[in-house]
């Protein structure tokens, strides 16, 4: 025959898990279901794949072939060309890239970065960049990006003065022959760079500041599976 006191600690042992269990049942009814995240609309710049395509082949017919005419016969008609089609950057460099300007906008004062401005590009023939590194696609096309900020109702870029705060670039290039900003909207004077660039940086250019302009992204060919 058991004990009494031996029957009354197994009587309340199973009380205490049971009352345990019961708990974490009460706490994992009690845990709210995370929310689901806001759905992303689609932004109003979004096209179709028939709009990309139709616009792949305008630049095919329109502007491909004279770039590959030019560089084969006049620029260096002893080297074969191919016109490159694209130019790519790692999701991550884009997403590290806005982060970057988000902060050092907001460190010099920045109430609010408007846009990023794509420029148009060309990579010289030859030689390398001012850091001394090589060029990867010689004479191809090429993008640059700038972050832009609002000043009196017009968007300028800008980059960070060696004094912390935002400086436009324009205040840079102005009064350059061969800079960027040189094409004015809504003003009759218009500057146009040099059919053929190079690498040659002007004094009045190297500022001790900080740039905010993205470059050398991946570039060439159409991949066979897209366009």
């Amino acid at each position: 025959m058991k004990r009494p006191h031996t029957l009354i600690s197994k009587i309340l042992c199973s009380s205490i898990l049971i009352t345990i269990i019961s708990c974490k049942e009460e706490e994992k009814k009690e845990i709210k279901q995370p929310q689901a995240r806001d759905t992303v609309s689609a932004p109003e710049g979004i096209i179709s794949i028939e709009e990309a395509s139709m616009l792949y082949s305008n630049y095919s017919d329109h502007r491909a072939d004279i770039i590959k005419q030019y560089e084969q016969k006049v620029r260096a008609p002893e080297k074969e060309f191919q016109v490159g089609r694209f130019v790519d950057f790692d999701y991550q460099t884009i997403k590290d890239y806005i982060a970057y300007v988000d902060q050092e906008a907001k460190n010099a004062g920045v109430e609010k970065v408007t846009k990023l401005r794509l420029y148009f590009a060309n990579y010289p023939a030859e030689g390398n960049f001012p850091d001394g590194k090589k060029f990867v696609h010689p004479r191809q096309n090429s993008i640059f990006i700038v972050p832009t900020l609002n000043k009196k109702g017009e968007d300028y870029a800008f980059y960070i003065g060696e004094n912390g705060k935002a400086e436009l670039i324009r205040n840079l290039t102005m009064n350059q022959s061969n800079g960027i900003g040189n094409y004015t909207h809504g003003e009759t004077k218009k500057t146009y760079a040099s059919i053929v660039p190079t690498f040659t940086l002007n004094s009045s250019l190297q500022t001790k500041g900080t740039s905010l302009t993205l470059n050398r992204g991946n570039g060439g060919p159409p991949p066979r599976t897209d366009f």
